[in-house]
């Protein structure tokens, strides 16, 4: 089956994810700057938390664009990625309000590890489904991003009993590493002239 309703339909959800997350923002009950600095901590969470949606739905796209077809495996683990971002917005919510505590900033990091499972299962799903010689494959190779992104965020979800601007930076790093918009599918189509 064609691969445009999974896209469209993808797109949809991290339009209301970010709708979602930017209604969060509550306006301050002064009208002073320290009414505004209080809202601060709630603010760093909601810009990491765009930035993460943006990465994604970035290497969302560039991924599909290697891509031909789905079928039912790849719809159902393009689903379980989009569970795990449809979190973001409570979490970040929650990161924000209680910015100090460790449970927040642990469930954040939880649901920020669970979606980065998500995206490599969708990843290798479709790896199996267009074949090891696919453009994606030659493209993912063995993927260590996402492998020390992972390895990054099960780090920093204990770390936060320890401090939890430990692993608010960790978090940061994993953004920082896919910040620049991953290249390696572009190249690949170009290398196998598709």
């Amino acid at each position: 089956m064609g691969k445009g309703r999974l896209e469209a339909f993808s797109d949809g959800v991290i339009a209301i994810i970010i709708t979602i997350m930017v209604l969060e923002l509550k306006v301050p009950h002064g009208d002073d700057l320290p009414a505004l600095l209080h809202l601060l901590p709630v603010f760093v969470s909601y810009v990491l938390s765009f930035v993460y949606v943006g990465i994604y739905w970035n290497n969302h796209h560039h991924m599909f664009q290697a891509v031909r077809q789905v079928n039912g495996k790849i719809l159902w683990a393009n689903m379980h990625l989009l569970f795990w971002l449809s979190l973001f917005p409570f979490v970040t919510n929650w990161a924000g309000e209680n910015h100090q505590s460790p449970l927040p900033i642990a469930l954040y990091g939880v649901v920020l590890l669970m979606a980065g499972v998500a995206y490599y299962v969708l990843s290798q799903s479709l790896i199996s489904h267009h074949g090891k010689d696919s453009a994606l494959a030659t493209a993912v190779g063995g993927d260590f991003k996402g492998k020390i992104s992972l390895v990054i965020y099960a780090i920093g979800i204990p770390l936060t009993w320890v401090g939890w601007w430990l692993s608010f930076a960790l978090y940061i790093l994993v953004a920082a590493i896919w910040f620049i918009p991953d290249r390696r599918i572009e190249k690949a189509l170009i290398n196998k002239g598709e």
